[in-house]
């Protein structure tokens, strides 16, 4: 995809306080899996598979998160493979006690195509719609 393609927003989310420590701030794991269902969103533009994540990159976070906030995650591919897809991520607070928005991190993962066996595959190649729970035990 052109370095100049833009960002698509993937994800928004209200932070409760199930997602946050006693301090009421979010939890990095839970970050980090919004990071993971954004990547994925990413992913589904390049074909209908089976997409898993395989590394994340430069994931630092640079502002807390907390209780009513309102996180935004924009994507963009930044490189494909034969199989594999390169994905930038960036990540927003809207302050639920103001207006402000901050951006809480940023970095990149990679997810990779599979076939039902787990195998990679070319994402040029016809969608794998069929799921675990498609197939006979």
């Amino acid at each position: 995809m052109p370095a100049e393609a833009s960002e698509n927003l993937a994800l928004r989310v209200q932070v409760m306080p199930r997602d946050t420590n006693p301090l009421g701030t979010v939890f990095g794991g839970v970050i980090l899996s919004l990071i993971d269902q954004a990547g994925f969103d990413e992913a589904r533009r390049h074909g209908l598979h089976r997409w898993v994540t395989v590394a994340f990159h430069g994931v630092e976070f640079k502002r807390p998160v907390r209780v009513g906030d309102r996180v935004s995650l924009f994507t963009k591919t930044l490189s494909t493979g034969r199989s594999s897809v390169e994905i930038g991520v960036r990540v927003e607070a809207h302050r639920f006690q103001s207006d402000e928005v901050v951006e809480v991190t940023s970095g990149s993962l990679t997810m990779v195509s599979i076939d039902k066996h787990g195998k990679s595959i070319p994402f040029s190649d016809p969608p794998t719609l069929e799921t675990p729970r498609d197939q006979e035990p």
